[in-house]
């Protein structure tokens, strides 16, 4: 995999010259945008959106490259899902300082930091030349998503042209899955076809983000009166059991996405005996890419009705998983990513869309940051534990094991969804 590497004089000095290139330009970001206090939310709206894809593109463009790094580096699966799982480590506690706090001091003045510490965590990706390298930049990109993902969330319900929610709620989730999705599908680009495929990656993002900032300047500083003070996630006791209910359903559909965006890569390669990597990192962008298409589709829809059948495709595309390992099947790993991919999609926007619909106005940032919180665990807390099998048994048999362990979950989760949706009716009728 020599041929992947690039010396770190060379990085170094592509850095610089970036950085020299785009100075002045981040003077000028920090001014307001003349359309900041218009009543035209519109530019607010799409910049909100264009911010979380930038953002979230980033935190998946080393997806197609763990497996040079591992090689390079000479890392076991479990250091690269730890390297992986670090982001949620780091993600947990700035979501739950971070999305309380913008509901006090505004969208605004919590998002900026969160750019700055994107692109710091891009920069140390593109001079990475050790695992510590690798555990900074996914630290620093946790940080970030942490303190922007329920803040951005809530922004764009807030500034929805007409006030609709469920379209902002559709945006918010396809900005994330195509932020997700582009990530990996650009680096491997990128790093098979392109040079220095471990720098331009990142300063690609570096530079979108870039654009993020001064973006940010659209937006009307929105605030709540309730003073900030850190506490403990908390979710108002009318929507405990609609928010629990939605939370299980999407903490299994991210631990899928999880292990997809981790170790599959590697279960890919060891299927196809193809080190390419923009054949990788297409092949984990068909995952996502189908979540997206789902979310379009069945946009609208009751949200009930999305998670429930989420879960059922999420389900068989978990058996398909562990059959496409047992077969050697690259086909039916990629019908097995596509399936799954479509239920997380339709789970991860019938949870969202019912969670922003249940929030009180004044705590919206706040309860989608616990939100955020219980799929960011199931998205990191699986992953290390698939990666200590892999240790040991090897990424094939980890990942059946695993899809075999959550395949029985799910139909729980079908069924448990169900008569939850009964009791109701019974009590409403």
């Amino acid at each position: 995999m020599s041929n992947h590497a690039i010396k770190m004089t060379d990085r170094l000095a592509i850095i610089r010259n970036m950085i020299d290139q785009k100075r002045q330009t981040w003077m000028h970001m920090v001014q307001p945008c003349p359309t900041s206090q218009t009543r035209d939310s519109r530019p607010a709206f799409w910049a909100a959106a264009y911010t979380l894809f930038v953002l979230l593109m980033g935190t998946n463009l080393a997806t197609p490259l763990y497996y040079v790094y591992a090689v390079e580096f000479g890392l076991s699966p479990l250091v690269i899902t730890l390297v992986f799982a670090v982001y949620v480590g780091a993600l947990v506690p700035s979501l739950l300082i971070a999305g309380p706090l913008s509901d006090t001091i505004g969208r605004r003045r919590v998002l900026w930091p969160a750019i700055i510490l994107a692109t710091l965590g891009a920069l140390a990706f593109a001079t990475a030349n050790s695992v510590t390298w690798l555990l900074l930049a996914r630290i620093l990109q946790g940080l970030a998503v942490g303190i922007a993902a329920g803040t951005l969330t809530a922004a764009l319900s807030e500034l929805e042209p007409h006030g609709n929610k469920r379209r902002a709620m559709l945006i918010s989730t396809v900005g994330s899955l195509g932020g997700l999705a582009a990530g990996p599908l650009v680096a491997g680009m990128l790093a098979q076809y392109a040079p220095a495929p471990f720098v331009l990656p990142f300063l690609l993002e570096a530079a979108l983000l870039g654009g993020a900032a001064a973006t940010v300047a659209c937006f009307p500083n929105v605030r709540s009166a309730q003073k900030w003070r850190l506490r403990r996630p908390s979710i108002p006791p009318s929507m405990r059991d609609e928010f629990s209910v939605s939370g299980a359903a999407n903490f299994m559909a991210f631990s899928v996405l999880g292990v997809f965006l981790s170790l599959v890569p590697t279960y890919i390669i060891e299927l196809s005996s193809d080190a390419n990597l923009a054949v990788t990192g297409g092949s984990v962008a068909l995952m996502l890419g189908c979540s997206l298409v789902a979310q379009i589709s069945t946009h609208g829809k009751q949200a009930f009705h999305l998670q429930r059948a989420g879960v059922l495709l999420l389900s068989a595309g978990l058996f398909l998983l562990a059959i496409a390992g047992a077969k050697g099947s690259l086909t039916l790993m990629l019908i097995a990513s596509a399936i799954a991919g479509s239920g997380h999609g339709m789970t991860f926007l019938g949870g969202l869309t019912e969670i922003n619909r249940l929030a009180p106005a004044d705590r919206r940032a706040d309860v989608l940051s616990s939100f955020y919180v219980v799929i960011y665990l199931g998205f990191g807390i699986p992953v290390i534990g698939v990666g200590l099998l892999a240790n040991t048994l090897g990424v094939l048999p980890s990942v059946q094991i695993f899809a075999a362990l959550l395949f029985p979950l799910c139909i729980m989760q079908i069924r448990s969804m169900g008569r939850r949706r009964r009791n109701l009716g019974e009590l409403t009728s």
